[in-house]
């Protein structure tokens, strides 16, 4: 009995020592290696936290997404021109806007030349990212399932990255 309880114990801690030595991902400190992409707008990043809100900020140069529903960009019906966030470069136009129901503003093109792409894997399988081609900021992601009778495309824009020029300005 003795030497079954010690063998218990043994045991015991063994997975213990398995299981507080182990390191998960969510423990470790994310550090993507993104190669340095030259842009016409380079700034350090004390220079964008001081330009930026908070959420232009984490959304623009941290690749985050804020949450839907959350942009006042949905409801605007004018038109108008969707510029960076960060540098003011066109990306969309609003004869480009749609209603995609995602809780982001979704257009189906970019203003050609202004928006780069690349592939990220964040969520575990690839998807196309969009980013502004003049500072590299973030703006959303683009998905092959927007209206037929135009592109069909769906650029699905971070609010936050997005300011709006409207034409009468």
């Amino acid at each position: 009995k003795k030497k079954k309880r010690r063998m218990g114990k043994k045991m015991l801690l063994l997975v213990l020592i398995v299981f507080t030595s182990c390191k998960g991902t969510s423990q470790e400190e994310k550090k993507e290696e993104k190669s340095e992409t030259a842009f016409k707008v380079n700034k350090t990043d004390a220079e964008w936290r001081n330009e930026l809100t908070d959420i232009e900020y984490y959304v623009l140069r941290k690749a985050a997404t804020e949450n839907p529903f959350s942009s006042e960009l949905l409801d605007i019906k004018a038109e108008g021109t969707y510029v960076c966030a960060g540098c003011q470069t066109p990306l969309f136009r609003s004869e480009h806007k749609f209603d995609s129901g995602t809780g982001w503003p979704s257009f189906d093109r970019e203003i050609e030349g202004n928006v780069a792409y690349d592939t990220d894997y964040k969520i575990g399988v690839p998807r196309t990212e969009e980013h502004c081609a003049v500072c590299g900021g973030h703006l959303g992601h683009v998905f092959n399932d927007g209206p037929r009778n135009t592109t069909g495309k769906r650029h699905c824009i971070n609010g936050a990255a997005l300011d709006f020029i409207p034409d009468n300005q």
